[in-house]
């Protein structure tokens, strides 16, 4: 197990989709009276499992078939509002393709539902440039629980001190830090201060190179 590795969740750090997460919840919660601000979305809703989301705003706990017609609804909502839009973070593609050029394993660790994930990874037609693809049915416990970016590390064949994260949120840098991984904060929906200490931060991948990533894991 000797593979370099780099992870990536997705929504904020593979496309800048919170914009338009905040749009399908717009429209779902309308629907239900309610009309939350952008500030308690930033707070509750971004790199959040919709269990978490749908419980905070509608102030009981949601769980079981409930949460799966709710997470359906508005999970629906976002594909059919983002789908006309899908793109990356700027330089995003060119450094996913030096990473593979430089035979790093790759994969994509998300709290997302698989349909998401399908939509963006096929649109952005990357799906042959990675060999492991993680969502929210795929996982038991979400982050900041490890668990997304430990099963990756396994499928990439990779130990967690070889593997690199790519996170944009609080939860998510938390969990590719109890991952035992090297964490790199997107900041497309936070602050460096609204993160865990990171080994590294950009704002797009204009900011970061193979040989960073290399500098990092020596």
């Amino acid at each position: 197990m000797k593979n370099l590795a780099v992870i990536f969740d997705m929504d904020g750090v593979i496309c800048h989709t919170n914009p338009y997460h905040s749009k399908a919840f717009e429209q779902f919660f309308a629907k239900r009276g309610m009309n939350p601000s952008q500030e308690e979305y930033a707070q509750h809703m971004y790199g959040k499992p919709n269990s978490y989301i749908f419980s905070h705003f509608l102030q009981r706990e949601v769980k079981g078939e409930e949460l799966l017609e709710l997470e359906n609804e508005k999970e629906g909502l976002f594909r059919e509002i983002y789908a006309p839009v899908v793109e990356p973070v700027p330089g995003y593609l060119e450094f996913l393709n030096g990473l593979k050029q430089n035979g790093f394993k790759t994969g994509v660790g998300t709290s997302a539902p698989r349909a998401n994930m399908d939509l963006i990874i096929d649109t952005l037609e990357i799906r042959t440039l990675m060999e492991s693809f993680m969502a929210s049915e795929d996982v038991k416990t979400h982050k900041p629980e490890p668990e997304v970016y430990l099963k990756s590390a396994e499928n990439l064949e990779a130990h967690p001190e070889h593997c690199i994260v790519f996170e944009d949120s609080f939860s998510g840098a938390s969990a590719g830090i109890n991952a035992g991984m090297q964490v790199v904060g997107v900041l497309t929906s936070h602050t460096k201060e609204e993160l865990p200490p990171c080994q590294y931060y950009i704002n797009d991948y204009s900011e970061i190179s193979v040989q960073n990533i290399l500098e990092m894991l020596k």
